[in-house]
């Protein structure tokens, strides 16, 4: 597994709606791997394909329980309670703010072998696949977020 560059806002793929994967090849299976070991080494818990330079609907994300893999993940269903709260992003180091996003959601994708599954994640779990999803529909949480604020990495 390799550790891969992200690519930083600014960049034309982050705002472009990505692919669906229509098939899934070693190469593919290689990006899932290769996108894990590019999100542990960058201390994030989530990534979506745009940010290493992939227009491809394919997220890895981890919130302390394991990683999960989400090949053309889709929204089934959004609760209606919203909460706001803290976010960051490996494509824009170093800005953080708080946004609104629904406290339960239900999502429908693929995993590496194909087969469909679904999770119903809930607070911050349900955060990080509303983060990952909107990259995969070319948008960067800065759209969203109120209270931006810059923060030096190194404290």
């Amino acid at each position: 597994m390799a550790s891969l560059r992200i690519v930083k806002a600014g960049a034309p793929v982050l705002n472009a709606t990505a692919k669906p994967v229509k098939a899934i090849t070693k190469r593919i299976k290689h990006l899932l791997d290769d996108m894990a070991a590019t999100m542990y080494a960058a201390e994030g818990v989530g990534l979506a394909a745009p940010q290493i330079n992939e227009s491809l609907q394919l997220i890895v994300l981890d919130d302390g329980n394991g990683l999960i893999e989400l090949i053309n993940p889709e929204l089934l269903e959004i609760s209606e309670e919203m909460e706001y709260g803290p976010e960051g992003c490996l494509s824009v180091p170093g800005i953080y703010g708080e946004v609104r996003r629904h406290t339960k959601i239900k999502v429908r994708a693929q995993n590496r072998r194909g087969e469909a599954v679904e999770y119903e994640p809930e607070g911050f779990l349900a955060r990080i696949f509303q983060h990952e999803m909107d990259h995969l529909a070319g948008h960067l949480f800065t759209e969203k977020a109120v209270n931006l604020r810059k923060v030096d990495e190194g404290q």
